[in-house]
């Protein structure tokens, strides 16, 4: 049943901005013409924006205090059955690859379960994936405000049932500081394919 889910989930999430992005090969007229899989069409760099929502300590924080170095945006939720996991792994993974070749990237996990997951909760998934990981959760209100910022799907069955899903978008979002988004990454991207893309913003930002 949830992998029946998720790509449903993707798929509307993908009609839930098909008018603001379009995939292609080749491009756009920027200095990240040659590292980027997509083009940005009419509101595209609209993705992204400011946020306030809670970290593992409680503490509430904005985009500011979070995306200071180039970052990776995952929204997702804990209780989440295998594609979270695999998601935030590869993001993890890429993280470490990129490392290795001397640049810094924080991995970032923002809840849309706000319901189960409270700041310690989120805060062990993110650690357990990778100590850079941030993990980010909020009220109901600041969770959608996040989710309507990064153009992100999501809505949570019924939560009478303790062990309720909750479907979403799978995208990963790349942000530079000082200049926003700039490239989405699906869930057929390896963390090899992914690492190098993120390389070449980096490189050229």
């Amino acid at each position: 049943m949830t992998r029946i889910i998720a790509p449903v989930a993707a798929l509307v999430a993908a009609l839930f901005i098909g008018g603001l992005l379009w995939v292609t090969q080749g491009g756009e007229d920027s200095a990240f013409a040659q590292c980027s899989a997509t083009k940005i069409a009419g509101e595209g760099g609209q993705i992204g924006g400011p946020f306030e929502l809670l970290n593992a300590d409680g503490q509430t924080v904005t985009d500011a205090d979070v995306i200071t170095e180039p970052t990776l945006v995952y929204f997702g939720y804990t209780f989440c059955p295998d594609v979270c996991p695999l998601d935030t792994a590869r993001n993890a993974e890429a993280v470490d690859v990129l490392a290795q070749r001397g640049m810094s990237v924080t991995p970032v996990f923002i809840s849309v379960d706000p319901g189960r997951d409270t700041p310690d909760v989120v805060g062990d998934f993110a650690f357990n994936l990778h100590e850079k990981m941030i993990g980010l959760t909020g009220s109901p209100e600041q969770v959608d405000a996040a989710s309507k910022a990064y153009r992100t799907y999501y809505n949570v069955h019924d939560t009478s049932d303790e062990f309720y899903l909750v479907d979403h978008s799978t995208f990963t979002y790349l942000m530079l500081p000082e200049v926003g988004f700039v490239e989405f990454f699906r869930r057929d991207v390896t963390a090899d394919a992914m690492a190098e893309r993120v390389g070449c913003f980096v490189e050229n930002a």
